[in-house]
């Protein structure tokens, strides 16, 4: 009798133990991006989703896909909506398509540097802007990590702006992004992010603009000659949860979610800025030729040839960024 009751209460608790351990693990996530594994933003995610297992108590467990495993930039985008993804780290001019306004980033030479980036994302002009886009799309920003100030990488040498006039160069497939280029004259071509070094080795297109730190981690540095300082846009990556899942979590989960998301985000951007200090030597011990160019050209030719309302931006707001301290 005491062997059966002992049994019994055995089987009782694994059965207790199985449906707890599956209630912990019942909600899967997807959270996914389109870089390298090596990338700080790869590193971060992988971390926050750790965080997020850990302080929910294993009620949710995230799975990080890096590298385009679950789409290119605008699937994982669309993925929010159709239930695809959970959690995405993607560019302001990706929101920008449900809510043109918080694209206005995008402008060429918007920020002075990282930090006013950084202050921005605190600022009232912000919140005003990821709302519209929450408003519009239904998901949520939960934060904000520094990517980089974008640099233009040839096989051609390129001093001034007229330098670029004919030149086939990848650009992203975003009109911001379109903006200093095509005021320089040129010809541009929206090739995906995963398919650029091919690109580039083939001769497809002659140029390429991205961060120094992205241009070390995709390597393309090995199929192109001249690093061109034109610090065109200083970019930054929102970490976005899909509306669905938003609406879902507890108050006290989107605490956690926002808290762990916002710090890694503040992980990658510190690991970002230090490595990006380091690579202008990397890329001259590469045997590549770095150039420095006048910004205020660059900058000029652009105001005067790229109007905001092109995007469907509004320049109150540009200015308004223009005044964060």
């Amino acid at each position: 009798m005491l062997k059966k009751m002992t049994m019994m209460l055995a089987v009782s608790a694994a059965a207790m133990f199985a449906t707890t351990h599956a209630g912990m693990a019942q909600t899967k996530l997807k959270w996914a991006h389109v870089y390298e594994t090596s990338e700080p933003f790869h590193t971060a995610s992988v971390w926050a989703a750790q965080e997020i297992g850990k302080r929910t108590n294993g009620r949710y467990t995230v799975d990080v896909y890096p590298a385009s495993q679950l789409g290119k930039e605008a699937d994982i985008n669309q993925g929010l909506s159709l239930g695809s993804v959970d959690i995405i780290i993607s560019g302001s001019s990706f929101a920008a398509k449900s809510f043109a306004p918080i694209g206005v980033t995008y402008y060429p030479y918007t920020f002075r540097d990282s930090d006013h980036l950084l202050a921005y994302t605190k600022s009232d002009i912000f919140k005003e802007l990821a709302k519209g886009y929450e408003d519009k799309s239904g998901h949520h920003i939960v934060a904000v990590t520094y990517y980089g100030v974008r640099q233009t990488s040839s096989n051609k040498p390129i001093k001034s702006c007229a330098d670029l006039k004919g030149l086939k160069m990848r650009v992203p497939d975003v009109p911001a992004y379109l903006a200093m280029p095509r005021a320089c004259g040129a010809n541009t071509a929206p090739i995906a992010f995963a398919e650029v070094y091919l690109a580039l080795q083939n001769g497809t297109v002659e140029a390429q603009e991205n961060p120094l730190t992205t241009i070390e981690a995709k390597k393309f540095y090995e199929v192109q000659k001249h690093i061109v300082l034109t610090g065109h846009i200083v970019d930054h990556l929102n970490t976005v949860v899909a509306g669905a899942l938003w609406k879902k979590l507890s108050d006290e989960d989107k605490k956690i979610f926002t808290d762990v998301a916002q710090e890694a985000a503040a992980k990658a951007t510190a690991e970002i800025k230090q490595n990006e200090a380091k690579l202008v030597a990397f890329f001259k011990e590469k045997g590549l030729t770095v150039t420095e160019v006048d910004k205020n050209e660059f900058r000029d030719t652009v105001l005067k040839n790229v109007a905001f309302e092109t995007f469907g931006y509004r320049k109150a707001d540009w200015e308004k960024i223009q005044d964060v301290k």
